[in-house]
Order: C-alpha cells, then sequence, then structure tokens
C-alpha cells in the first residue's frame, strides 16, 4: 500500500516538475492583447454566460483564433464585430445594441419581473378576499356549539 501511494506522490510530483507556462497564442504580444480585449467583448456562442475570453469551449478556441486571423489580416475591431454579428447574430456581442430585434434582450428581464409582480398581486388580493370573515350561519352556530358542549363534557 505505501509502494502505490509512494508512487502516486512520485508521478504526481514528477508531472509538476514538467509542466512549462502556457506559451502565447500570437507571437506579437500587442495583437495578443488586443484579441484578449476585443475577445472579453464577446459572447461564447456555447457557454452563452461566459465571454469568449474566459471560454474553454472548443467553439470558444475557434473563435478566438478567428478573431487573431482577422487582426493580422489588418481589420479594426468594429469590422470584426460587424463580421461575427452577420455571421452569428447580434447575440455574438456581450452588449447587444439597442433595436427592434434585441428589445425582448433589454427589455425582457423587467417584463418577466413587472408580471411576476402583477400577478404576485392578484393572487394576494384574491387570496385576502377569500379568507374575509363571513359571519357564521345560525345552523353552524348550533353546531359549533354542541360540539364545544362535548368537548367540555368528556373533560
Amino acid at each position: 500500500m505505501k509502494r502505490i501511494l509512494f508512487g502516486i506522490l512520485f508521478f504526481t510530483f514528477a508531472a509538476a516538475a514538467l509542466a512549462k507556462e502556457a506559451a502565447p497564442l500570437a507571437k506579437d504580444p500587442a495583437l495578443e492583447a488586443r484579441m484578449l480585449k476585443l475577445s472579453k467583448e464577446l459572447r461564447c456562442l456555447v457557454c452563452q454566460n461566459e465571454t469568449l475570453a474566459d471560454s474553454q469551449a472548443d467553439l470558444a478556441r475557434d473563435l478566438r483564433r478567428e478573431v487573431r486571423e482577422k487582426m493580422r489580416e489588418g481589420m479594426s475591431d468594429a469590422e470584426i464585430k460587424h463580421y461575427l454579428t452577420h455571421r452569428y447574430g447580434d447575440f455574438v456581442l456581450y452588449r447587444p445594441p439597442m433595436k427592434p430585434t434585441t428589445w425582448v434582450l433589454w427589455f425582457g428581464p423587467f417584463l418577466l419581473l413587472f408580471g411576476a409582480a402583477g400577478g404576485l398581486v392578484f393572487f394576494i388580493k384574491r387570496r385576502r378576499r377569500a379568507l374575509d370573515e363571513t359571519p357564521l350561519t345560525p345552523d353552524e352556530a348550533t353546531r359549533i356549539q354542541s360540539l364545544l358542549n362535548k368537548e367540555s363534557d368528556r373533560a
């Protein structure tokens, strides 16, 4: 058992000793910094809740490579954004522009919030009306009194 644990520890430390710092994907650090800055403004189409810079999905890696290539071709950040939105739609932008096709993205959460609040108010009012005290009928009052009398007789 000790030999197995020793072997596991040995291989763990050996693997850590062989680890290297990740080499930058671009030979030009300025281009890499520009690509990272732009990819922080783009959404990963797979993860949808992460930027392109933060995602480790295969599609995100491909899109970062494609952005690098477009930068090497001399395209500006605005041209690259236009190219990606033309290809994937406004959803690829982490902050989509305000236009009729993206109103759902901008105002949808607020509409859902107001709708839920309105539904809650309606439910509470209806429930309150149902719980309002209504006077007992004479039959109900005599039945309750007889039940109470039975309980007091038992004690």
